[in-house]
């Protein structure tokens, strides 16, 4: 599925713009739901889990997130664009995963 588009490629760069975690709380919080939020976090949290070879029993428990969109997860980063890969290298990098 492609999904590119000068409208995404607006809303990335808005991401790009943004200083700190102070004005992403801000901007996200207008442009997302609570939960959307805390679901894109759930699965951030899910994918660094499982590259340290965590089980997805212990994953649902420790995230509370179910088993179905732990398996979500571990497709996209065994088959996905490498995007978790690549965030997760970075936040290894600045010592924040």
């Amino acid at each position: 599925m492609n999904f590119r588009s000068n409208s995404v490629d607006r809303l990335f760069q808005t991401f790009l713009n943004l200083n700190s975690i102070e004005e992403c709380y801000t901007y996200f919080e207008d442009l997302c739901t609570i939960k959307e939020i805390k679901d894109m976090a759930q699965r951030l949290d899910t994918a660094i889990l499982l590259k340290k070879g965590m089980s997805y029993q212990k994953i649902s428990e420790t995230v509370d997130i179910s088993t179905a969109t732990i398996g979500k997860v571990s497709k996209c980063l065994n088959y996905g664009s490498g995007g978790y890969e690549m965030a997760i290298s970075k936040l290894d990098k600045e010592g924040k995963e």
